[in-house]
């Protein structure tokens, strides 16, 4: 949770206390908890709602799925190209680079040679 552990948090609450008093302490944390309990029924709520509206699909999606970090551009694409069942077609005469650039760019290419490529290349 924003990259703060448990030894942080205790010294912030530490700190905070020292800066609001014992006298405000049992008031601020009362506020604190009625704020985490509004945001805990603000989430319910929604999700409730979000279960309304949706109906007995709701327990069906696969929330995994939808997850925007499972996001891969390159995967979307090359499912949007290809038609259904094709597969991607294969370079033979590609071969995939061994040596560095620097390398490459002192060697000689041959008269009909096929010039260095990098399939992970972007």
């Amino acid at each position: 949770m924003f990259g703060l552990t448990f030894e942080k948090l205790l010294i912030l609450g530490v700190i905070a206390a020292f800066l609001i008093g014992p006298e405000r302490l049992p008031l601020y944390a009362g506020k604190l908890r009625q704020f985490v309990r509004s945001l805990r029924d603000f989430a319910d709520g929604a999700k409730d709602r979000m279960r309304d509206e949706m109906g007995a699909d709701f327990d069906d999606v696969e929330w995994k799925k939808l997850d925007p970090r499972q996001y891969d551009p390159r995967r979307i694409i090359r499912e949007a190209l290809l038609d259904d069942g094709e597969t991607a077609p294969v370079a033979t005469a590609i071969k995939p680079v061994t040596e560095s650039a620097y390398a490459q760019h002192k060697r000689k290419l041959q008269a009909g040679a096929v010039p260095p490529f990098d399939t992970e290349a972007t």
